[in-house]
């Protein structure tokens, strides 16, 4: 449905004193094309909530076992996507947002994926750094592409994945050598346990 098309159902739906769900896969918190129907609503003078779903990204990460912020190694996430139909601001390109060589989870990438490994190289990160793709994460569909920013294009053609996929980059994705975090370490107090 267009907004027009799905706002009208929803209107005519409350005012006529019915529950209505909109249900939407996924957290709508980010590239969900929520806002504008929120605020539809709120000039509508319709109450609403939200229900906070499992992000594929999550769900993405938690496929991979890996923890997408390490001690030494990345303290950040970066989610994005490519410019594709819909513009991507200048400033958040993805060769410019490469240079951190922070952890990067990149939606809406697959169909275009040699040139997002282009970006992130010509960005900064180097081509041994380890990517790997989530495709339908969760879904007992879901399959996993691992490789390096070397080798990930053509691994990820030869599985066929073109959509509903996550591209995960980023040394966590490896962890080689990574410090132990400090909220197990007896040494360290912290506010339910004094350090030893």
């Amino acid at each position: 449905m267009g907004l027009p098309e799905m706002l009208k159902v929803i209107v005519e739906g409350v005012k006529a004193g019915k529950l209505v769900a909109r249900v939407h896969d996924g957290d709508p918190s980010f590239y969900g094309a929520i806002q504008e129907v929120m605020t539809a609503l709120d000039k509508e003078g319709i109450e609403y909530f939200r229900i906070p779903g499992v992000s594929c990204l999550l769900g993405g990460a938690a496929a991979l076992n890996r923890e997408l912020t390490l001690p030494n190694l990345s303290q950040t996430v970066i989610i994005t996507r490519p410019e594709g139909r819909t513009p991507v601001p200048e400033a958040e390109s993805i060769r410019k947002l490469a240079v951190h060589q922070a952890t990067m989870v990149i939606f809406l990438g697959t169909p275009h994926i040699a040139r997002v490994v282009e970006d992130l190289q010509k960005g900064g990160y180097p081509k041994d750094t380890p990517c790997q793709v989530v495709y339908k994460a969760t879904w007992p569909e879901q399959k996993i592409v691992k490789g390096t920013l070397a080798d990930i294009d053509a691994k990820v053609k030869a599985a066929g994945i073109t959509e509903t996929a996550l591209i995960f980059v980023g040394k966590v994705l490896d962890p080689q050598a990574y410090d132990l975090s400090k909220l197990y370490d007896p040494k360290f107090t912290t506010g339910f346990r004094k350090g030893e």
